[in-house]
């Protein structure tokens, strides 16, 4: 069974978020919009942008970026891998265990932004 977790407005055909078996939660990848348009900066402050909406998402599910297990980071750029690890940690901070995390880089994403994050939560 699955349930969607309705969080702002896709920018596409997809739910932000899905609970699978009562406890995973799946949430799409966010990057770095607000108010529907995307805000460009830094790649330390995108990757920030986009890891707030995230934990956005999780929030409405009932998790925090604490009961994150996996994520998935595309960057548009391998280059700024260090600014946006340095952002990603910071934001994890405190969170006890780093998820397991893939990254991927030299990515075309929608809307030109530099970083787009995906995860996999699992409820407290």
């Amino acid at each position: 069974m699955k349930q969607a977790v309705d969080r702002g407005s896709p920018t596409g055909a997809y739910s932000p978020a899905v609970i699978a078996e009562g406890r995973f939660v799946h949430v799409s990848g966010q990057g770095p919009l607000a108010d529907g348009a995307y805000r460009p900066g830094t790649i330390e402050q995108e990757t920030e942008l986009t890891l707030r909406n995230l934990e956005a998402i999780l929030v409405a599910a009932g998790a925090s970026l604490a009961d994150v297990v996996k994520c998935g980071v595309f960057l548009a750029s391998i280059d700024d891998f260090a600014g946006m690890d340095a952002a990603y940690r910071a934001a994890f901070e405190g969170a006890g265990v780093l998820p397991a995390r893939t990254t991927v880089g030299g990515q075309q994403l929608a809307f030109g932004i530099k970083v787009e994050i995906d995860c996999v939560a699992v409820l407290p």
